[in-house]
């Protein structure tokens, strides 16, 4: 009797955060006492997500409002935040739902670091190769001797020394010789040619490997879509919060390894001794420095200072964001239109969303 009367407590003290235009549409969702929990990852084959409730943490109530207030005002479509793989928060906005679907931006790159990785661990590549051993030489416009200094490593570190004044298109005439690779890091998207790399070495379409090895081994949803010179990813906000989950647990997914621990560490540590902030791929904070897109001034403190200095991000054109956080467990998603201005990666709206996180977390 005493059993049933404690869970009937529980149960009616167990709050779930939503609101009535930014609440979860159309999934099942079962919320799981705080005291019995492992690492959970949702069933690859299932809408069904298992759901935590803030007071169950420990977290500021109070402070909801304001933060999705403060969301709502910058644009966004979609917020939702994983600790330790359940849902804490999931809220749209504007229309948008659970279903809809929206672009990652250069979110996205780290998808192409992440099947790189994966490419590698099975034998098709070694990031430490030129490129032009995969893809052949005149790829680039720059002389021979140069062009075959530009390694996959390169094109993940963002030190491949070609002119990233050029704009978006990566056809040969547009990727010029600026500095020999290794010795400048700019932001630049000459990265793209790391999916033609992938797709040559394991002799399937980008799209082909990156569905079998990667998006549907977690249960993502979502394709490539053509957008100009680019290939751009569009996926409901859980399929981003499930690659969220995948990084929070180093390329692991239930069990699963589906990339290679030490590619994963490298991928979100320090590359290269120019832009500190940056891995293969992906943004790091917590750094004594940084560099930004389309300058090559070095900026000094952290990328985002009120974020957890062992945050590694994928920033996207437009304020799409996954930050992932190892000590907290947590796993921050959003999507939307621009808060401010358009920007390539980073903006002052990443500052202030953490610091109404932290209000609401600490």
């Amino acid at each position: 009797m005493k059993l049933k009367t404690l869970l009937f407590f529980y149960a009616c003290t167990t709050l779930i955060t939503c609101s009535s235009e930014d609440s979860t549409e159309g999934n099942s969702q079962t919320e799981i006492p705080v005291s019995a929990e492992v690492m959970y990852f949702p069933p690859s084959d299932s809408d069904t997500w298992e759901t935590k409730s803030i007071s169950s943490l420990g977290w500021h109530q109070d402070k909801v409002q304001d933060l999705l207030t403060y969301l709502q005002s910058k644009n966004s479509k979609s917020f939702m935040i994983l600790q330790n793989g359940r849902i804490v928060m999931e809220n749209y906005f504007s229309g948008h739902t659970a279903t809809s679907s929206w672009y990652w931006a250069s979110a996205g790159k780290t998808l192409t670091s992440t099947v790189t990785g994966i490419a590698e661990q099975e034998g098709y590549l070694n990031i430490n190769n030129k490129v032009s051993d995969y893809i052949g030489t005149g790829w680039t416009s720059a002389p021979l001797e140069k062009e075959n200094l530009i390694t996959c490593r390169n094109l993940l570190t963002m030190t491949s020394g070609l002119d990233d004044s050029q704009g978006d298109d990566v056809s040969p005439a547009n990727l010029k010789y600026k500095a020999d690779a290794g010795t400048r890091w700019a932001y630049h998207n000459v990265y793209v040619k790391l999916q033609d790399v992938v797709a040559v070495a394991t002799g399937k379409t980008w799209t082909q490997y990156f569905n079998s090895k990667l998006r549907d081994k977690i249960g993502m949803s979502g394709s490539w879509i053509q957008s100009g010179n680019n290939s751009v990813y569009w996926s409901t906000t859980r399929s981003m919060a499930r690659f969220g989950l995948m990084a929070l647990n180093n390329g692991n997914w239930n069990g699963n390894q589906i990339i290679n621990t030490t590619y994963f560490q490298n991928a979100v540590n320090t590359s290269q001794n120019i832009n500190l902030a940056y891995g293969y791929l992906w943004w790091l904070n917590g750094k004594s420095s940084y560099h930004l897109p389309q300058t090559q001034l070095q900026f000094n403190g952290k990328l985002i200072p009120n974020a957890p200095d062992d945050m590694y991000c994928a920033l996207g054109k437009n304020d799409q964001k996954i930050y992932v956080v190892p000590s907290k467990k947590l796993v921050v998603i959003r999507m939307g239109d621009a808060a401010d201005n358009v920007n390539l990666a980073l903006s002052d709206f990443d500052d202030v969303l953490w610091q109404k996180i932290n209000a609401l977390i600490n």
